[in-house]
């Protein structure tokens, strides 16, 4: 779920943090740079592990900051497919679950890959949500918002940045976009496909 990747980056160092050491300096910069962020193909960066090598401190001409090039290794949140991971539930809906692993929210069990048989019912917990329940041997098993939920990774998504229209083709088709975007979610760097249709997988009560 967690792996170390090495990268190299330039980077600027403002005049005012020259006065720390320069270890510390660069990492700050290069937290505040990666921290939390999505890296195509590598993962969500949760932390800054160490720095194995920095070089240059050249000035330019006209500029105040210090640059140099760092090279180090970050922790990313990268899981591979196959993986099985524990979540809990942030959302149900018709269209299947998502899942929160707290640092993370961008991950997602659609319906053809619940388990089976199942059927939905109205959530009694949120206004017009969805709750799925497995069918097994005449029972049923529901998945409830306190339930610790184990998934296994089908796939890891690096969506591309959304291409963002013209000025006259926003005009020209502006309510029917303002009429769109009240569907759209957020966009997602990173995205995760989850699986449920296995046994041990589901909600961690279903199997004690």
């Amino acid at each position: 779920m967690f792996v170390m990747s090495e990268i190299e980056h330039t980077l600027r160092l403002p005049p005012h943090l020259l006065n720390r050491p320069l270890n510390a300096a660069i990492k700050g910069e290069l937290e505040s740079l990666f921290l939390d962020k999505v890296i195509d193909k590598l993962g969500l960066c949760v932390s800054v592990y160490d720095i194995l090598s920095i070089d240059g401190g050249f000035i330019f001409p006209g500029d105040g900051a210090s640059t140099y090039t760092a090279r180090f290794r970050l922790v990313m949140f990268r899981p591979y497919v196959g993986e099985v991971i524990s979540a809990r539930l942030k959302e149900s809906t018709k269209d299947g679950l998502r899942l929160s692993l707290g640092f993370f929210d961008d991950i997602y069990v659609p319906v053809p890959l619940m388990p089976n048989p199942y059927h939905t019912e109205p959530d009694p917990e949120h206004k017009n949500g969805t709750r799925w329940v497995w069918e097994y041997m005449g029972e049923n098993y529901p998945i409830d918002w306190a339930d610790e939920i184990r998934f296994r990774v089908h796939t890891v998504n690096y969506p591309p940045l959304p291409v963002e229209q013209g000025k006259d083709s926003e005009q020209k088709d502006s309510e029917e976009k303002d009429s769109r975007q009240k569907d759209l979610k957020p966009f997602a760097p990173m995205v995760i496909t989850g699986s449920l249709d296995a046994d041990g997988l589901g909600p961690t009560a279903w199997w004690v």
